[in-house]
């Protein structure tokens, strides 16, 4: 599913509309989440604001189609996601395979998103920087990624 299924208010139907510099919240929502080998990850289930700086820190996502998942839910750091606007959804720049090593939860006993030894925990899984304030990626942006070597895809 991706936003153009959820735009009730019609933001991205016109190209003059805000999309994909600036996107609604609630129409993210649902969104599908693939790697960049085609493989389809999951759906964003959440997105955690910081009440404090105001910025995105975390996609909730449900990873599908994995063995032993379950109901858990993941934390990806918000800057971790590129959003494809071609395909409409979202790219994340991991393995399917590695995702059974992910840091999940249950969904009836969130963590502590804010404490320094989750933010760690991120760090460690998805990388430097999972802190950092986060931004969409436009559409630019994911062109140039097919520029970089596949040492940093």
């Amino acid at each position: 599913m991706s936003y153009l299924d959820r735009d009730i208010l019609g933001m991205y139907r016109d190209h003059d509309g805000p999309g994909p510099d600036l996107m609604g919240v609630d129409t993210l929502i649902g969104d599908d989440v693939y790697n960049y080998g085609d493989e389809e990850l999951g759906n964003i289930k959440e997105i955690m604001l910081d009440m404090r700086t105001g910025q995105i820190t975390y996609a909730v996502l449900s990873f599908s189609g994995i063995p032993g998942m379950g109901d858990k839910l993941f934390a990806v750091p918000w800057e971790r996601l590129m959003l494809d606007p071609v395909n409409k959804r979202f790219l994340l720049n991991v393995e399917k395979n590695r995702l059974k090593d992910a840091p999940g939860f249950d969904k009836n006993n969130w963590p502590d998103m804010s404490s320094d030894a989750w933010n760690q925990q991120m760090e460690a899984f998805y990388g430097g920087g999972a802190m950092a304030a986060g931004r969409m990626q436009s559409g630019s942006d994911l062109g140039s990624r097919s520029s970089l070597s596949d040492d940093e895809r």
